[in-house]
């Protein structure tokens, strides 16, 4: 299994502790208190992600092993606790890694595809096709 497959894991086993959706949004919400802000020059046009509802900004930072640090921030509860989860997977990963990992089946596998609205749903996809052509590059 994979450091992606066994953190998508981790992640499905919290999830599935929480019974119904409204303790889950809170647990989000949780997990996107404990981002580290971004810094107001990295809040800049060139780190917002488009295509989202929220204001979200995404920083990526190459490793000298050859992995991809990524870093983000929202003015949206929410959408922190997105960010949150899409670091959680994606972050200090390789390319070849997060290139095979299979973005929309892991969200669906959490129950998130169900439980957000179209445009978070949409917002979240628009975060993983940044994070996808940052580590095409």
């Amino acid at each position: 299994m994979s450091a992606i497959q066994t953190e998508l894991a981790e992640l499905s086993a919290e999830f599935e502790v929480l019974g119904d959706w409204e303790e889950r949004y809170r647990y989000v919400i949780d997990l996107g208190r404990s981002l580290a802000p971004l810094s107001d020059a990295e809040r800049s046009d060139a780190n917002k992600v488009r295509g989202c509802a929220s204001q979200v900004w995404l920083v990526t930072e190459p490793q000298d092993d050859g992995t991809l640090k990524f870093r983000g921030d929202s003015d949206a509860h929410i959408v922190r606790g997105l960010i949150a989860i899409v670091l959680r997977l994606f972050s200090g990963r390789h390319p070849a890694e997060i290139l095979a990992f299979d973005a929309p089946a892991a969200f669906e596998a959490l129950g998130l595809k169900g439980a957000l609205s179209q445009q978070r749903s949409n917002g979240l996809a628009s975060m993983v096709e940044r994070i996808l052509r940052d580590a095409r590059t």
